[in-house]
Parts: structure tokens; C-alpha cells; sequence
């Protein structure tokens, strides 16, 4: 993607009104642009790296077995009445009417609707398990939105239910996502801790919730890396963990959560199976969220310095940006594209800034995009047959010879 051409505006000034480090980054860089309060539209190199996360969570759900689907974002409220859940999510559902002057909600979660589907298309327990998902807009009616994308009031997310004859069932699937869920955030390449938690509003027996440790972490979490355990403070009751180990506290944000649901909303909006003798049974089932869009905030959180964001290499908008020095020298110019052409041919994704504009600018905005690998071709390097490496997350230099390059990025 030549520079010149792509439409990407960033801004010296930090907004006022943006408190968190990655709301001001993800303004300043272009990546979104707000329309009203909790709602942003993502401009095209923030939604770049938007869908690289789609695309590693969708691969490992594959992976996993579960089966994607769409469901509406538009509910009738007829189903939430089914269980109780039209009263208790209150202000946080935006109610709409439709010409007929039914009601229907924006929705923020899918249960009531899977559920619906379930009980219409499997009436035996030879067709379990079944884990379905989908990676959707949602929409919550934040009473104070805030942090930008981070506590949004539409945003980005996958969920996944699954549908289980008994517990043993319900067990290894929970256990199945809980590796799935470690895969995904390794792959992102995210600092982060598998936390025992509250099932709050959507219910159930057991939950975990995902944190990325960052000091800017609403919630407060203590661990014991050495036990495997870590907990939300509120489910703490002591200064140590089960088998004494001590624990450390710091602070988490959440992007993921599991929950084993049991047969709430089974039994709620009547769903039932036969089971091998011929009996009705409700299934249990099991429920699973991301946050695709937070995780993006997220990982700005813990992956900045003071000139700008550091993606990790797997959901970087580009893999490499080629800086040419002195667009004013054809030979510069003429060899930069000629490098980016063939880094392009090797299948990596790679951005060229080939403006007019002074070599302080484009290393300024190289560094605030966080684009992972710099490249710089100067008029001192094409003397020497050379070109300079930059890696944006440490800093390191090197100089490679221009015949060279492609091997090495192949490599």
C-alpha cells in the first residue's frame, strides 16, 4: 500500500478528552474516528488490525470444532421475556420499535437466541455436543461510556454456546475453550492471566474471565503463576492461594470469558432433547465471548512507548513499512518501490511511504502506527548496496544487503 494513496490522517495533539493511552493512540493514529459517545467508526488501518484478531479467533474456533453462524442483532423481546431477562438487563438493552409496534432490542448477547434455534433444529441427544458461534457487532447502553473502544456501547465480539446431554460433556468442552482461549491470546501475543470470576448477569455455575495485564486495568486480580491460579479480587478470601502459594496483585483487563450456564435457558424457553431411553431432558450448555474490538485497546495498553503503539507482529495492520529518505532522488524513490514490489510478491504485508514529506515526519508517524519492521532506504545505503532494518519494538538496528532482503524476510 503506497502512503501517498491511502487515507490516513494522524494527529500531533493528544484529545482531551481521551483518558487512556490507547484511546489517545488509536485517535491519534487514525485507526478509529468517534461519531458520538461509545460509538466509532474504524478507518481503514485500524480495521486492518481488527480483522487480523477476527481472523485468528475464527481459526482456532475452527480448530476447535465449533461451527460458525450469523445470528440478528435485532431480537424480539418476546424471547428475553421467555427468561426473565427483559427486566434485569434494564437501560443497558436500546428497546426499539418496530412500524408494527413490536418490540425488539439491539442485542448485547445472544443466549435467548441460540437457545431458540437449538430447540427448533436438535430433538435428540445423538446430536450433542454442538457448539455454535459467531463474531458480531453487539450493542450495550453504557449509562458513561468510556476509554474509547475499551467500554464501548457497540463493539466487536465472538460468541460461542454450547449444547451438552450431561456434565461430563459440558466439562470438556469448557475445558476444550479454555485451551482454545489460551491459544487465540498466545497467537495475538498478549500477557495475560486465565481468572476464576463471578458469572454476573448472564449466570451460571462456574466462569473464568481473560485479563491482559496492564496498570490501566479496571479490574484488580491476584495470582500465583507457580499454582496455575489466579482470581477477580472479590472471589478472594485470603492472602494465598489454595495450596498456600503467595500471591501477587496487579491490574487486568478483561477480553474474555467463559461460563458454564448449566440448564437455565433450557429449561426457561422449554428446550428439550430425548434421551436414549426416550425421555425429555434439558440440555446443559456452556457459553463463551471475546472481545474483538477491546482487545485491540487492550493490546495498545501493553504494547506502547512514548513515540506510539507497538503492535505484535501477528495483528499488525502491515508487516513492514518502507521508508524512502529524499523522494526528490529518483534513484531513492525508484529502488524503495522497486524493495516494496518484491517484499509485496513474497506475501507479506508491506507499506511504503513514498511522500513528499520531511524523513522527521515519516519516522514520527512510522513510530505512532507501530508498524513492526521499518525499512529505510537512503542515498548512504543504495552507496553501500544496503538497507536499513529498524525493529520497531526494540529498537535494534541493522544494516542488509539489498540482494539479500527478500531471502531474509522469507526466511
Amino acid at each position: 500500500m503506497e502512503l501517498s494513496k491511502y487515507p490516513l490522517k494522524t494527529y500531533k495533539d493528544t484529545p482531551s478528552d481521551a483518558e487512556l493511552v490507547s484511546h489517545q493512540l488509536m485517535l491519534r493514529a487514525g485507526l478509529i474516528k468517534k461519531l458520538a459517545s461509545g460509538l466509532f467508526t474504524w478507518m481503514p488501518l485500524g480495521l486492518r488490525v481488527l480483522r487480523n484478531i477476527e481472523d485468528i479467533v475464527r481459526a482456532e474456533m475452527n480448530q476447535s470444532g465449533a461451527f460458525e453462524i450469523l445470528m440478528p442483532a435485532i431480537q424480539p423481546s418476546s424471547l428475553w421475556e421467555e427468561t426473565g431477562r427483559w427486566d434485569e438487563y434494564g437501560n443497558l438493552l436500546l428497546k426499539i420499535h418496530d412500524r408494527h409496534d413490536r418490540l425488539f432490542c439491539f442485542g448485547p448477547t445472544h443466549e435467548e437466541v441460540i437457545t431458540d434455534i437449538v430447540r427448533k433444529e436438535i430433538t435428540s441427544y445423538k446430536q450433542l455436543p454442538v457448539n455454535f458461534y459467531q463474531i458480531q457487532t453487539k450493542f450495550r447502553d453504557e449509562i458513561r461510556p468510556r476509554f474509547g473502544v475499551m467500554r464501548a456501547r457497540e463493539f466487536q465480539m465472538k460468541d460461542a454456546y454450547s449444547f451438552h446431554f450431561d456434565q461430563s460433556s459440558l466439562d470438556n468442552e469448557y475445558d476444550k475453550m479454555a485451551n482454545t482461549y489460551n491459544n487465540i491470546f498466545n497467537r495475538i501475543g498478549l500477557n495475560f492471566r486465565k481468572v476464576r470470576a463471578d458469572s454476573g448477569e448472564i449466570g451460571g455455575s462456574m466462569s473464568h474471565e481473560y485479563h491482559v495485564l496492564a496498570d490501566s486495568g479496571e479490574d484488580e486480580i491476584g495470582y500465583c503463576d507457580e499454582e496455575n491460579y489466579a482470581a477477580n479480587v472479590e472471589m478472594i478470601d485470603s492472602k494465598s492461594a489454595p495450596n498456600g502459594g503467595l500471591l501477587s496483585f496487579t491490574r487486568g483487563i478483561e477480553v474474555g470469558h467463559i461460563f458454564q450456564l448449566g440448564d437455565k435457558y433450557s429449561k426457561n424457553m422449554g428446550l428439550s432433547v430425548l434421551d436414549h431411553e426416550g425421555q425429555k431432558i434439558s440440555p446443559l450448555m456452556g457459553c463463551y465471548g471475546i472481545g474483538i474490538s477491546r482487545i485491540v485497546a487492550a493490546s495498545i495498553e501493553q504494547n506502547h512507548d512514548e513515540k506510539g503503539i507497538i503492535w505484535p507482529e501477528h495483528i499488525a495492520p502491515f508487516d513492514y513499512i518502507i521508508i524512502a529518505l529524499n523522494n526528490k532522488n529518483y534513484d531513492i524513490t525508484s529502488k524503495a518501490k522497486e524493495i516494496y514490489e518484491a517484499i509485496k510478491s513474497s506475501g507479506r504485508e508491506v507499506m511504503i511511504d513514498d511522500r513528499d514529506e520531511r524523513a522527521g515526519v515519516k519516522f514520527a508517524e512510522a513510530d505512532l502506527i507501530g508498524i513492526p519492521n521499518q525499512i529505510i532506504v537512503s542515498k548512504r545505503g543504495l552507496d553501500q548496496g544496503t538497507i536499513e532494518h529498524i525493529n520497531r519494538s526494540s529498537g535494534v538496528k541493522e544494516d542488509i544487503a539489498i540482494n539479500e532482503l527478500v531471502e531474509k524476510i522469507s526466511g
